[in-house]
Formats: structure tokens, sequence, C-alpha cells
């Protein structure tokens, strides 16, 4: 269901955005729109989320030295594989 909005803009700025939606071939309400969603989105990503049985039992699994650089690792790795 869609339902009316007004917003106070710049009328500028409320330019600039009709000639960009316009350019992607898209009407300013659906950008808009899209935007909220994913600002709306982004916040609840952000909750903690369960950890679920699977993961959970993997944790402690592995045991590395507290020196241990993952990404030196990584980078040796792929070096070996892509370079030999």
């Amino acid at each position: 269901m869609s339902t009316k909005l007004t917003l106070t803009i710049d009328g500028r700025v409320i330019d600039a955005a009709k000639q960009y939606a316009r350019e992607q071939g898209r009407s300013l309400s659906a950008l808009v729109e899209n935007y909220l969603k994913s600002v709306s989105n982004q916040t609840t990503a952000k909750a903690p989320t369960e950890i679920s049985p699977k993961v959970r039992r993997l944790l402690g699994a592995v045991s590395l030295p507290d020196d241990f650089d993952y990404k030196t690792a990584l980078t040796e790795a792929l070096e070996e594989k892509h370079l030999k």
C-alpha cells in the first residue's frame, strides 16, 4: 500500500534529484523509497543476531598461536596457489 508523504527539501536538491532519477529511468518516489528501505535495513542489520547451533559447535575447533597473522597466512596461501 502506497502512502503519500510530504517533505520539505531545498529546491536545488529536488531539481538535482529529479534529474538523477530521470537519467536512471526511475521516479523520484522510487529513489526515495529505496533509500529509506536501505537505511532501515542497515539499522536492523546492525542488531545482534543469534549464533546458530552449527556455528556454535565450531567455536574453539581450531587452535592458533597468539602471534598468528591471518593476513600473512592468507597472502602466502594465495601466492602459493596462484603463482606456482
